[in-house]
């Protein structure tokens, strides 16, 4: 038997299925969470976000969105395998190592799919529609669009919104577009530097891995990071002093947390540029004590801004 069937054959362990389901970037499913929360504070909206259910609904929404994501991410590493095995970090993964035959990673990821969708349309049929709709975008990615330069990164930033819309659908809230748009531009700058971070590590061998890349520029790459980073402040910043916004909420105080969102940004531009990081985002907003201060000071500002608002009412 070859070394390939050998390794084919191997079940892998109880570390490596773990790992196979990538629970670090579960993170990114607290996007879920992001309407419960601004609805708490926004006197029209309490109503439906009153009493532990809507909270409940959320956590089990973002659970949902865990389940799907790890089911995502196996049928990618299932169809990525040759190119993962050309990667320096992504060839240990258990499916490109061959630690984990992909016939059994496979029914794993049909699994997880099939309980996540089921699941989400029995929690509230709205939130069944936007994950459906969100598995149907991914698998256009994972085959096709992912590799397509631009139009690549933008499909993994219209992701985060639908997860946003999701929060706010399966609790039945209006969610603010200037969220959206800001969520939508967070993650375009995210997924920038993770192309940027791919670009300089694969120097040469770049399309081998993902085809995408041989569509980019290191130089074009830094043009749209610092374009689409200020727009992600302008955004922000016009989003928190908007009329809507301070209508909504009854206070403008929201305009104080904007240098954190400054700061946090510039953080991790330092960290892209400074510290060549960038090619895991999931991993920097976990162990990086600067970006996790920072995130902790907004929440706190931003809970802080609510009760005076409230207080004051």
């Amino acid at each position: 038997m070859s070394t390939d069937g050998a390794q084919g054959l191997r079940r892998g362990t109880l570390r490596d299925w773990i790992s196979l389901l990538r629970p670090a970037q579960w993170t990114k499913n607290g996007m879920v969470l992001v309407a419960y929360f601004f609805a708490r504070w926004d006197p029209s909206q309490q109503a439906h976000v009153a009493g532990r259910q809507p909270f409940l609904m959320s956590l089990l929404a973002m659970a949902g969105f865990c389940l799907l994501s790890s089911g995502v991410y196996i049928m990618n590493d299932v169809l990525d395998r040759k190119a993962d095995a050309l990667h320096p970090v992504k060839c240990r993964r258990p499916i490109a190592s061959g630690r984990i035959a992909p016939s059994s990673a496979m029914v794993l990821s049909v699994l997880l799919l099939a309980i996540s969708i089921a699941g989400g349309w029995r929690l509230h049929p709205n939130f069944g529609w936007v994950v459906t709709a969100y598995l149907l975008l991914q698998i256009a990615y994972s085959c096709k669009l992912k590799q397509v330069a631009i139009l690549d990164v933008f499909m993994i930033a219209l992701g985060f919104v639908l997860r946003a819309i999701a929060g706010a659908a399966v609790i039945e809230v209006r969610i603010s577009p200037w969220l959206l748009l800001c969520a939508f531009l967070l993650a375009l700058f995210l997924a920038l530097c993770k192309r940027r971070h791919e670009k300089r590590l694969l120097t040469g061998s770049d399309t081998d891995h993902r085809q995408a890349l041989g569509g980019y520029t290191e130089a074009l790459l830094d043009q749209l990071i610092a374009i689409v980073a200020g727009s992600t402040i302008i955004t922000y910043a016009l989003y928190t002093l908007s009329p809507e916004t301070v209508g909504r909420f009854g206070t403008s105080g929201l305009g104080f947390t904007i240098p954190f969102v400054m700061f946090g940004i510039f953080r991790y531009l330092d960290l892209v540029y400074t510290g060549e990081a960038g090619g895991r985002p999931e991993r920097i907003l976990l162990t990086d004590r600067v970006l996790i201060g920072t995130i902790i000071l907004y929440i706190i500002a931003a809970a802080v801004v609510f009760l005076l608002a409230n207080h004051g009412a």
